[in-house]
């Protein structure tokens, strides 16, 4: 029973290594790789992440598109020019009834 425990906290002992290893292996090549695709203009000479464009919520249909490609109409936000047409052309007030 006793060399059961020294095998298992062995074996986790080399899972644990090549666990840390594989991650420093992909974070390397991701710091690589994102120093290069700033294109040379310093946006990612730090190696901090990018962070995701966030995505918004359509007002007319919910459908959630990256804030950058989104569309403001009066505040509102919506994934595409006939969504937003559409929305401001709908009745409001006491004319919805």
């Amino acid at each position: 029973m006793r060399n059961f425990f020294f095998l298992s906290q062995w074996l986790l002992k080399k899972l644990r290594r090549a666990n840390e290893r594989a991650q420093g292996d992909a974070s390397d090549a991701w710091t690589a790789g994102s120093a290069t695709a700033g294109g040379g203009n310093g946006a990612a000479t730090d190696g901090a992440p990018q962070l995701a464009d966030p995505l918004v919520r359509c007002v007319q249909c919910g459908v959630h598109t990256p804030r950058s490609e989104s569309i403001v109409v009066a505040g509102e936000r919506f994934c595409c020019a006939d969504h937003a047409r559409a929305h401001a052309s709908r009745p409001t007030g006491r004319d919805a009834r």
